[in-house]
């Protein structure tokens, strides 16, 4: 089996990658993540998730490189990494008793350079909370680094009405469903004997 890259520095990422025990390397992928004017959060997403992907098989060959990100849609516009608690504050607020849709898109880049990539999208509505219910959640996880400040995995689970979603990874940062269809594809057996 080639061996396999993840194309990321998120440890929400390489904790869902290590569910399916499988041997891999994290390798930082030097991507520009900033959106293109025009695009949408899908696209914006999916031009990310094999930007990353292509960036660190180029420095590979011979690997399964997989590169992810997730961009946040609210009424139409794109929300990524909020970077500070003034940018994610703003963003809580504006979510609120809102359905938004985090599209986590996913790319594989085989050894041969051969690629796909997908976009898993979930539908989560938003409660309306107080500023300072918000605020303390900032100030407890600091989700800085997470598209929209949701960090569904921990205390963010109380910011939300309701998810729906095909696969219940990709709010966290990596679907591993659809992940586990493009490894079968490239010859990856699941689960590892």
């Amino acid at each position: 089996m080639p061996p396999i890259v993840l194309a990321s520095t998120s440890p929400y990422r390489r904790e869902l990658l290590q569910r399916l025990r499988l041997p891999f390397s994290v390798q930082a992928p030097q991507v520009d993540e900033q959106a293109l004017p025009g695009e949408s959060a899908r696209e914006t997403a999916r031009r990310l998730a094999l930007a990353k992907a292509k960036a660190v098989a180029h420095g590979q060959p011979g690997a399964i490189v997989i590169g992810s990100d997730q961009v946040a849609d609210v009424d139409g516009e794109a929300l990524s990494k909020p970077g500070t608690h003034d940018a994610a504050l703003a963003q809580l607020k504006r979510m609120q008793g809102r359905e938004v849709v985090f599209h986590t898109a996913l790319a594989v880049v085989g050894p041969d350079g051969r690629y796909q990539v997908d976009d898993v999208p979930t539908a989560v509505r938003f409660r309306v909370l107080p500023v300072a219910q918000l605020d303390a959640y900032l100030r407890a996880e600091k989700p800085y680094d997470c598209a929209g400040a949701a960090k569904i995995e921990s205390l963010g689970i109380t910011l939300l009405e309701s998810v729906r979603s095909d696969d219940p990874t990709a709010l966290i940062g990596l679907p591993l469903i659809r992940l586990t269809s493009m490894l079968a594809a490239r010859g990856v057996r699941l689960p590892v004997p």
